[in-house]
């Protein structure tokens, strides 16, 4: 009884310790944190003004695999809001709101982590310096209860080292897109080149459409949004994890009513895919024909044509064609594609 009795009073004396201790710290935290990115303001500013962009890079929600994103419109700037919950346990949830959004230099975001009706407030700062940006995060943590106001005293840390690492990730991020546009300013378009073409593995859908004017391409629209939510939301892989999107066809189908193809996400390696919709396909390097097409969707037969004769010409057999999207296929607008025609004796 005397032993019980002591442990009684030796847990009083440590939890009077820490109640004490509790008065030296803050119910909440302010901190600031200082960043700059090798990339211009007009690169970086959306990025975080769009919260659709701010979910890809930023390691708080890169972190939360098998959560359900959802988005509210408007999709950027002031007013624009999201939710994020986990699908299995549905306990961890929260809210994402842009209260304040001045263009090209500063941001005000709130986020509400479960029921804590007090947010994390931050603000972010940007400073433009030619091709590079100062982003200065002004960060304010929730109100925490008298006895909860332990965890303050990690959170500098833990939301510097998130910040750092989400600074990494869009670094990642934009040297992708900036590639990207670099490749699309030297495109030349309606060229005939040979080219040696590495060899890829797609995972994707098989797909049957009418081939009438329009219902062909927006047919693809909408198996590329088959597809590009299935990896990025089922398989959870970023932007920077798969290529540009691939269509493979028949070369001469283009005349038939209906158009059989397959179209797919380039990755790096196989996973697991439980999904029958879906499957894998591989493309063997080879010796191509290429043509890069700029226009409506109809009007590449011209250039389809200009590859089949150049093959016919240097009496060479052809594989499928290949049609990779440079922009993401949309039938309301002309497409960028690459016209791809593996060729070989």
């Amino acid at each position: 009884m005397r032993g019980f009795k002591f442990f009684i009073y030796i847990g009083l004396f440590f939890f009077g310790v820490y109640a004490l201790s509790m008065l030296l710290v803050d119910e909440s935290k302010n901190f600031v944190v200082e960043k700059e990115i090798n990339y211009p303001i007009d690169k970086v500013f959306p990025q975080f003004n769009n919260l659709q962009n701010f979910t890809q890079w930023n390691e708080f929600f890169v972190n939360k695999k098998g959560y359900k994103l959802s988005y509210y419109t408007p999709y950027e700037g002031q007013g624009s809001s999201m939710n994020y919950q986990n699908m299995k346990t549905k306990s961890d949830y929260g809210d994402v709101f842009i209260r304040y959004a001045h263009r090209f230099t500063s941001l005000k975001y709130q986020l509400y982590e479960g029921n804590n009706t007090s947010p994390y407030k931050i603000d972010l700062k940007f400073i433009p310096n030619k091709n590079s940006t100062k982003i200065i995060w002004y960060i304010s943590t929730p109100k925490t209860s008298y006895l909860g106001r332990s965890l303050n005293l990690i959170s500098e840390d833990y939301i510097a080292g998130t910040i750092d690492k989400s600074m990494q990730n869009l670094s990642q991020l934009l040297s992708g897109k900036v590639d990207k546009e670099n490749l699309l300013s030297n495109i030349k378009y309606d060229t005939l080149m040979v080219e040696n073409q590495k060899g890829m593995l797609l995972l994707g859908v098989n797909v049957s459409s009418v081939n009438k004017k329009g219902d062909l391409i927006k047919n693809i629209e909408l198996n590329h949004g088959k597809v590009f939510n299935f990896v990025t939301k089922d398989l959870g892989k970023k932007e920077d994890e798969f290529g540009a999107p691939v269509l493979i066809t028949d070369p001469r189908g283009f005349k038939n009513k209906e158009v059989s193809y397959y179209y797919g996400l380039p990755l790096s390696k196989r996973v697991g895919v439980s999904d029958n919709n879906f499957s894998f396909r591989t493309i063997s390097p080879s010796d191509a024909f290429v043509i890069y097409y700029k226009g409506k969707y109809e009007g590449r037969v011209k250039a389809i044509n200009q590859l089949l004769d150049k093959a016919k010409k240097d009496s060479m057999r052809n594989g499928d064609l290949q049609e990779t999207f440079i922009e993401a296929p949309n039938s309301r607008t002309d497409v960028k594609i690459k016209l791809s025609l593996p060729v070989f004796r």
